[in-house]
């Protein structure tokens, strides 16, 4: 998500003075970690099944910058590692899970049968693409390719569901769709990726 050196820098500026505060207040990066992911899926579950569209989006923007948050914290600290990685990998995908859990449970709620089946798509397809990677990476190959990687899948279903909130509809449906398409395209090209690395 932050693959621009001028966008690191510019929110390494801002991340910098309140992780040193919560270093100082001896707050390690793990529990920033739990909290952010406690509080992302808190609010995904309640605000979107009750169909608060325009809050929701942006608490939970708000509460994932806790993920760039705690990282910022390892660094400074001289902690990140395999284990940061390990935690923030896995409770990401809790993240994700209430996300397109709580659309569901929108969609089962008001008879949205489209938005359902989609967000069940998007959040097999983003689980599956998460796995594709880790398991990749496990019988020594990469699979880091992809068009719908987690940080545009996020940006993109909480704007639509924002964008909902204020009486448009029809573009929830069309977003979710379109995010489970192209993360079937992703899985595909992180299968086909891999089969020509360990290929014989």
């Amino acid at each position: 998500m932050l693959n621009n050196p001028n966008a690191r820098k510019a929110m390494s500026a801002v991340l910098e003075p309140p992780a040193r505060l919560l270093l100082r207040m001896h707050v390690s990066p793990d529990a920033i970690t739990v909290l952010g992911t406690v509080l992302v899926v808190a609010t995904a579950l309640i605000c979107f099944p009750t169909g608060r569209f325009i809050l929701g989006p942006l608490l939970i923007t708000l509460f994932a910058f806790s993920d760039l948050l705690d990282g910022t914290m390892a660094r400074m600290r001289g902690t990140s590692g395999p284990w940061g990685n390990f935690l923030d990998a896995t409770l990401d995908r809790m993240a994700d899970g209430a996300i397109f859990g709580g659309i569901v449970l929108w969609g089962a709620i008001n008879d949205q049968v489209g938005v359902v089946a989609a967000a069940l798509l998007c959040l097999v397809m983003g689980q599956v693409t998460s796995y594709a990677k880790a398991r990749a990476e496990a019988v020594g190959a990469t699979a880091n390719v992809g068009i719908a990687e987690r940080a545009e899948r996020l940006i993109v279903v909480l704007l639509a569901v924002f964008i909902t909130g204020f009486g448009v509809p029809y573009v929830l449906p069309i977003a979710l769709w379109g995010l489970g398409v192209l993360g079937f395209i992703t899985v595909i090209q992180r299968i086909w990726t891999v089969r020509g690395q360990l290929r014989p």
